[in-house]
């Protein structure tokens, strides 16, 4: 009995095992090119996550959301610093944070849309520090002791106007103190410029005890006088006790003070604290924006001066 064949019916296997062989290929090709597709998508994603992380930048929607805590400090920039860096289209600016202070780096042309009052006029650059009275108001940190100085004197005078006095006169009196050897550096006056301040800056300073009181100035200002003083408003002296105790004599209509001299210590009505102003300095001076003179030092300063207000009525 011979053997027979069916070559059509073989045909067809081979075929359909080919065919088979084939979907299954191409099944395989297509997992791996998914597989890759998702790799790829994947590194992609988790690069572009890295650099959001590294520049950190701050979009209109969080900055408007009403949400936002702005932080103390900002510094205006440039935003050519950062175009073509596709994670920081479309933001105003970014933050950071150096030294334990966090820093918002606010774009130039977002300045006017921002609600935020600069002063002095904004410049590209400089650093601002948050007004302690006004969350809205920022001051430049070259400036931010002279101005408060500036602002403290305007308020006395405007106690003196408002309680009716006839006459008034401040006396700026500034000490010259030697700082401890400690310190490694030793300055014979706190208005001489101190070193850019650095890693090793202490919110302490300590002092040899040697002081020279100095009178660095004298505002006097004349008034017609009023006979129905009313009580100023405040800001800086608003806890000075002998402030509100000169208003409380002068206002109760009852055996009402003729003159008066007070001594009203720095310290007492001081810009910031020492250790508010050395961390300001840790943070200028890490993005490379450090003045003449430290924060640290004229905070020292302040709070060993003293201004003499004499009022007469």
């Amino acid at each position: 009995m011979g053997l027979k064949i069916d070559l059509k019916k073989g045909t067809e296997a081979v075929s359909e095992a080919f065919q088979k062989t084939s979907e299954i290929s191409k099944k395989l090709s297509d997992t791996v090119q998914e597989k890759a597709k998702d790799l790829s998508e994947k590194n992609k994603t988790e690069n572009y996550l890295k650099r959001l992380k590294k520049y950190n930048p701050l979009f209109p929607d969080e900055f408007y959301s009403g949400n936002f805590n702005l932080p103390n400090m900002i510094v205006i920039v440039d935003d050519a610093v950062r175009k073509g860096i596709d994670v920081c289209e479309g933001s105003i600016g970014w933050l950071s944070n150096e030294k334990g202070m966090e820093i918002l780096h606010l774009y130039d042309e977002e300045v006017e849309k921002c609600g935020i009052k600069f002063v002095p006029a904004p410049v590209c650059d400089a650093v601002y520090y948050i007004d302690r009275f006004d969350r809205k108001r920022f001051i430049q940190t070259d400036c931010i002791f002279s101005k408060a100085q500036e602002e403290k004197l305007a308020e006395l005078k405007h106690i003196a106007h408002s309680l009716g006095a006839q006459k008034c006169s401040i006396e700026i009196s500034e000490s010259s103190l030697v700082l401890d050897s400690k310190k490694k550096f030793v300055e014979e006056k706190l208005n001489l410029p101190f070193a850019k301040a650095s890693e090793t800056t202490s919110a302490e300073m300590n002092f040899s005890g040697k002081e020279k009181a100095k009178i660095s100035g004298v505002i006097e200002a004349v008034f017609e006088g009023n006979k129905e003083p009313k009580e100023p408003e405040l800001k800086w002296f608003s806890n000075d006790d002998t402030i509100k105790r000169l208003i409380e004599m002068r206002v109760n209509g009852i055996n009402q003070i003729k003159s008066e001299t007070l001594i009203l210590e720095g310290s007492f009505s001081a810009t910031m604290s020492q250790k508010t102003a050395c961390a300001i300095d840790g943070a200028v001076g890490k993005i490379g924006a450090g003045g003449k003179v430290t924060m640290e030092c004229q905070a020292i300063k302040e709070n060993y001066s003293k201004l003499i207000f004499k009022i007469e009525f």
